[in-house]
């Protein structure tokens, strides 16, 4: 039987808050910022612990090798990698913040995955993201799909390359999938862009085509729409700051997408029961859905069957989203249990609850165990992060030698404490 196993992103030792996602509010706000790696990697492993404790599995997904030293070589840096470390931080300070970057923290965009279910072949295609938006994130993907294929290299997976980078792709952020059950035929949306606003669209309506190719999924339980370009502007850079989807629910934002009318057309189609629960602008305004991150929570479904949305704590202190949640548990719907989790030190960068877990639809034993969290292996990896990441970086200690030994250190750490 398939499972949905939420893989969330272990937070690297050199989170810091460098400001280098534009159309991304928060991070912009906190430009130069003191960051906490310690707190930020504490905080995921809470709310990866607290996941599993509502009977769900767990797994988890590494931070990257940073600074990277190996693409700051490609770049004409040459020497030892503090050699190659220091030249780049004093020729280009932001380029080396990029060489630096802890944001494959958000696991959200690492892949898009189709389970078994919805493929021709019956297979769970992934298919790693390229992220070319962005120069720190469109570094990442050819570790990330060397972790992916060590994860799922059992043959019920077919693990993908990442499409060519003129087709932007930032996975599983801007995608969807609606299903009775997880381990049933489900509807798949993919969620794109357009290229005219203020800020920049992340995803290619081409790139989203090829990867339903690619998986082979049924057209007619396909569907691509398109996101609201208010929402973009506002600061919505992915669908999941201001959609989910889980089981027959989807939950929205009334100005998530440009058609809203046309997506519930085709739901009302494909899925006659499925329930679009809209959250109008009046009750909740655009601006507070974003700096709350209320549609980037976890909308999970428990084993009893009734479904719990993980939220983050700020949404408990935003007068509009607190009112709207109340009014939420009073109606009649499938989601009624509401968490609040501290994950701040990612939320002052960017990213909520949703943002850190690629959601996995799989049987747990066709996964690389040394991937799947217990409380045994979270008791570990508790201790490792309070003994190796740094307390604090401030934006002067990227330029310390002391910081990136000590990174390289952790992540050797982590490495060996399981066995990679």
């Amino acid at each position: 039987m398939l499972q949905e196993i939420n893989f969330d992103g272990l937070i690297g030792p050199t989170h810091n808050y460098a400001a280098l996602s534009f159309g991304n509010l928060a991070s912009q706000t906190n430009a130069g910022a003191t960051s906490r790696p310690r707190d930020a990697a504490l905080q995921g492993l809470a709310k990866m612990r607290f996941v599993m404790g509502l009977g769900l599995p767990q797994g988890y997904l590494l931070p990257l090798e940073r600074p990277n030293t190996v693409w700051l070589r490609a770049l004409g840096f040459s020497g030892s990698d503090d050699a190659v470390c220091a030249a780049a931080h004093a020729a280009d300070p932001r380029l080396f913040a990029q060489g630096c970057s802890a944001s494959a923290m958000w696991t959200a965009n690492a892949a898009t995955v189709s389970p078994a279910p919805d493929t021709l072949d019956r297979r769970t295609h992934i298919s790693v993201a390229n992220l070319s938006r962005m120069v720190h994130r469109s570094i990442e993907h050819g570790e990330t799909e060397a972790m992916l294929r060590r994860a799922f290299a059992h043959p019920h997976f077919a693990v993908h390359a990442a499409l060519p980078a003129s087709f932007g792709d930032e996975g599983a952020a801007n995608h969807m999938r609606l299903a009775a059950e997880h381990h049933l035929p489900g509807l798949e949306i993919f969620v794109y862009g357009e290229e005219a606003g203020r800020f920049p669209a992340r995803q290619n309506r081409r790139a989203s085509e090829a990867i339903a190719r690619r998986h082979a999924l049924d057209p007619a339980r396909t569907a691509f729409v398109a996101q609201s370009q208010d929402a973009i502007d506002a600061g919505a850079f992915h669908n999941d700051v201001v959609a989910v989807a889980n089981g027959r629910v989807l939950f929205a934002h009334e100005q998530a997408f440009a058609d809203p009318a046309g997506l519930r057309g085709w739901l009302g189609e494909a899925m006659a029961d499925a329930v679009f629960i809209e959250v109008p602008a009046a009750a909740v305004p655009l601006e507070d859905a974003i700096s709350s991150y209320l549609f980037n929570s976890q909308l999970l479904t428990l084993p009893g069957g009734e479904m719990a949305l993980i939220l983050p704590g700020e949404c408990e202190t935003c007068g509009s989203v607190r009112t709207w949640l109340d009014t939420l548990l009073a109606a009649d719907t499938p989601i009624r249990h509401l968490h609040f989790v501290n994950v701040r030190e990612s939320m002052r960068n960017g990213g909520g609850p949703a943002c850190l877990r690629l959601r996995v639809a799989a049987a747990p034993h066709t996964i690389d165990p040394r991937f799947l969290l217990t409380p045994a292996r979270a008791d570990a990896l508790e201790a490792l992060i309070e003994a190796h990441w740094p307390e604090t970086i401030t934006p002067g200690d990227l330029g310390s030698a002391d910081l990136w030994g000590q990174a390289r250190a952790a992540r050797g750490a982590l490495l060996g404490l399981l066995g990679l």
